[in-house]
């Protein structure tokens, strides 16, 4: 399936970004990322075949984590890619206090790592793989985002409402808990919520020089 910039119904003004002839993947099936990079009007696909294992070796640098798994994503494509093909890959982690928060594997770890959160700063890693046959470019970049004090009740609610468990640090700032929670960021809006767009950007209009 080809993905393309909602808006293109309403918009009569920006013509859709030259891939000039080059095909773009997404190797995530990340909702927000489907969102955010048909935000760049760009023609994509979406492939998430991948035979990686989302592994890291225990002396990683935590600001490493995602940079790595991200490159791990982009290897273990399941299959070469043509001549023709630039594939994007990224991931995403929470810190807070040297605590490294990926998805939660259950309700009880949503809770607790939302309960971790409350109250206090925490920093959203986020690297995005850009590679075609030929080279690889990986980027990251970091936001700071602050919770207000959460109750129990807040955090169940969300935590039972959205079900965040396929997001980095249990929550989604797009949601519910974003929007009675959060009082303040630092850095990028779109980092936070998975993909840093102005690097993506950045790196595919390198790669199709």
């Amino acid at each position: 399936m080809i993905f393309r910039n909602y808006s293109d119904k309403i918009r009569n003004f920006a013509s859709d970004m030259d891939t000039k002839g080059k095909k773009i993947i997404l190797g995530s099936n990340s909702p927000r990322r489907k969102e955010l990079l048909a935000g760049l009007d760009i023609d994509f696909t979406v492939d998430t075949g991948n035979t990686f294992e989302e592994v890291y070796d225990e002396g990683t640098p935590h600001e490493r984590i995602p940079e790595v798994l991200s490159e791990g994503k982009s290897y273990g494509f399941h299959r070469q890619l043509k001549a023709d093909e630039i594939l994007v890959t990224s991931d995403t982690l929470v810190l807070c206090e040297e605590r490294v928060m990926g998805k939660p594997h259950s309700r009880e770890e949503a809770i607790d790592m939302l309960r971790h959160l409350s109250g206090k700063g925490h920093e959203v890693i986020t690297a995005v793989t850009v590679r075609d046959c030929r080279s690889c470019s990986t980027v990251r970049d970091t936001a700071r985002v602050y919770f207000k004090d959460l109750s129990d009740s807040e955090i169940e609610y969300y935590v039972d409402t959205y079900r965040p468990f396929d997001k980095a640090g249990a929550y989604g700032i797009q949601e519910w808990i974003g929007y009675i929670g959060i009082g303040k960021i630092e850095g990028s809006y779109f980092t936070i919520m998975g993909l840093p767009v102005h690097l993506v950007y950045q790196e595919l209009i390198r790669f199709l020089g």
